[in-house]
């Protein structure tokens, strides 16, 4: 099987969805047109199939190795992979002009960047680290940090990684304990160890350039004694070219159960010459506010991969069901005919593609909302979709994830036994999509911010105005003769708001077990929501003219079957998320 990027669907949804053609109407996204960004998907599809995607096998069966000098090498392939997409400019797609970026949209990178991940996710897994690191230098950054970082950093002649975890803290920042001690000079020399560090080490470019968080000798506890550092692999030379080797090594890499061909490092950072050395990037002890910025974008990056993850299997399975020979037809009789015509089969290839596109469509849409907050000149419009990326960042990183980890279960049981053998490929996209739901913050992280933060905090404001939305959309199916979807959908949004309301009724710390409930539950109606609207986008008679009726009316009927499998759904969520947390906090943990 051959990657093939689902250009049509992908277009569509930018059209319909995401307003992609009304972008070009806001100020500093005037050269995105329409053709440029159709003729930007068909070459970025061509490099993920031609480039990327046959490397990917090379990748997991190779992986990477350490030098005893702590040098990390990569799979065959990746540097030629790496040089070819830098010279060809994909890296700064949607990074800032003024540093060598061509500064397209986030709606017309959001697909591309998805492309990537399904052809290749260990891979790409490189060039993503950057966006994020340039956000991060472009607000808290001083000029002359983003004079020398910036060009490198855009052009992809420095690669970037973000250091965080380290062993003791795990997901508790707090427990941060890597020191930056002031120099003289201005500079710090910072000491301690570093884990997981996603391509921490490598020859792929000439520098790497890492945001490190690290406390300064009279910082207070917690996170908010955190502050953040660039700190590179070789120092800056008087004109701005790699120099001495810095005090970082890369002491082992991990051995993992997928993305093998990406190099995860434990960092140490000066274990040999007394410290690393690095400059405070923003303010002191407000580190971790600046780092969620990286984070931020690394989150709806990691619910993107959700999505290409699950694409990539459902195309090897559905090629898979369509030549494999077995059984009986159930309606024509027939032995010679393919499992894909076996009802359980067919169920799990549509509920496959229904759920891609429930997915695909809410972070495509959350792709457009990033724009209208960055371009859009009323405020108010600017306004709503800040809050809505707020609202739903958690439900695009942990519902995408946690779906796209099902989509890649079930495209296994589509093979049956041969899913379970490696020889088959399937079993690789399972393995390289479980740790998505596990960095960036776990599922449960994200529920918990989902309904503190995000919810709680607010009283429920942003989240009224989004139920209201989704009503509207329900009030036009019944205006276009769906009654039933409409019905649906209307179940849904009641099952959500009564969840809501036991969420601001009862004590913060007591709606902790239902957190994540509570996410799958805001997946499954932000889910059917999209799709609701992507039925209504398919009886367009200027779109059905475009695209063709044969094809919007498979999409019509996709979407039918997503409220119709997934939507009842919503109400046991609800249910679990008002009525498990008495039952789990009774219960002793001494009895596990």
């Amino acid at each position: 099987m051959t990657y093939q990027a689902p250009i049509r669907d992908m277009n569509f949804i930018m059209k319909a969805l995401a307003d992609a053609d009304q972008l070009c109407e806001l100020p500093g996204c005037e050269e995105a047109s329409s053709d440029l960004m159709q003729a930007v998907l068909e070459e970025a599809g061509k490099f993920a199939a031609g480039v990327l995607a046959p490397l990917n096998k090379v990748g997991d069966e190779q992986g990477c190795r350490v030098d005893e000098d702590g040098t990390v090498h990569t799979p065959d392939g990746w540097d030629a992979a790496y040089q070819q997409f830098c010279e060809d400019g994909w890296l700064g797609l949607s990074l800032p002009v003024e540093y060598g970026g061509q500064g397209l949209p986030k709606t017309l990178s959001t697909p591309v960047w998805e492309m990537w991940s399904s052809a290749n996710h260990a891979w790409t897994m490189l060039p993503m680290l950057a966006l994020g690191e340039t956000e991060a230098l472009m607000i808290a950054g001083s000029e002359e940090q983003k004079a020398l970082w910036l060009p490198k950093i855009v052009s992809g002649e420095w690669a970037c990684t973000m250091n965080l975890t380290e062993p003791q803290a795990g997901s508790d920042l707090a427990a941060t304990r890597t020191k930056a001690e002031p120099q003289a000079d201005g500079s710090y020399k910072l000491t301690g160890q570093k884990i997981y560090i996603s391509y921490g080490d490598h020859t792929l470019t000439e520098n790497i350039v890492h945001l490190v968080l690290a406390r300064l000798p009279d910082a207070p506890p917690g996170v908010k004694g955190l502050s953040l550092f660039v700190v590179p692999k070789f120092l800056p030379d008087a004109e701005g070219n790699p120099g001495s080797k810095n005090d970082i090594r890369c002491i082992s890499i991990e051995h993992k159960m997928g993305i093998h061909g990406s190099p995860t490092c434990t960092l140490a950072f000066g274990a040999e010459q007394g410290g690393a050395t690095g400059w405070l990037v923003g303010e002191e002890n407000l580190g971790l506010r600046t780092m969620f910025i990286m984070m931020n974008d690394a989150r709806f990056g990691v619910g993107g991969q959700g999505v290409a993850l699950a694409e990539s299997a459902y195309q090897m399975a559905v090629d898979y069901a369509r030549e494999r020979v077995q059984g009986r037809n159930a309606v024509t009789g027939a032995t010679d005919a393919p499992i894909v015509h076996h009802p359980d089969v067919k169920r799990m290839l549509l509920g496959m593609r229904a759920r891609i596109l429930a997915m695909r469509c809410l972070l495509y849409v959350a792709g457009g909302w990033f724009d209208q907050e960055k371009y859009n000149p009323d405020e108010q419009a600017a306004d709503k979709a800040r809050r809505y990326i707020d609202l739903l960042m958690p439900v695009i990183k942990g519902w995408n994830t946690e779906t796209g980890n099902a989509v890649c279960y079930d495209a296994i049981q589509v093979f049956g036994g041969m899913g379970f053998v490696e020889e088959t490929g399937v079993a690789q996209f399972y393995r390289d999509a479980r740790i998505t739901t596990i960095y960036e913050g776990t599922t449960g992280i994200q529920a918990n911010d989902l309904i503190g933060r995000k919810i709680q905090r607010e009283g429920g404001e942003t989240l009224g105005q989004l139920i209201d939305e989704i009503s509207d959309v329900a009030s036009k199916l019944s205006e276009s003769g769906a009654d039933a979807m409409a019905a649906n959908l209307r179940a849904q949004i009641t099952a959500l708001g009564e969840a809501r309301d036991f969420l601001l009724r009862e004590e913060p710390a007591a709606t902790l077990p239902s957190a994540v409930p509570f996410l799958h539950l805001m997946g499954v109606v932000c889910g059917s929501w999209q799709m609701a609207r992507l039925w209504l986008a398919a009886g367009d008679s200027a779109l059905r003219d475009e695209f063709g009726v044969d094809w919007l009316d498979s999409l019509r009927a996709t979407a039918e079957f997503f409220l119709a499998t997934w939507g009842p759904q919503a109400q046991a969520y609800s249910t679990t998320v008002q009525s498990s947390g008495v039952s789990l906090t009774a219960f002793e943990d001494v009895h596990f």
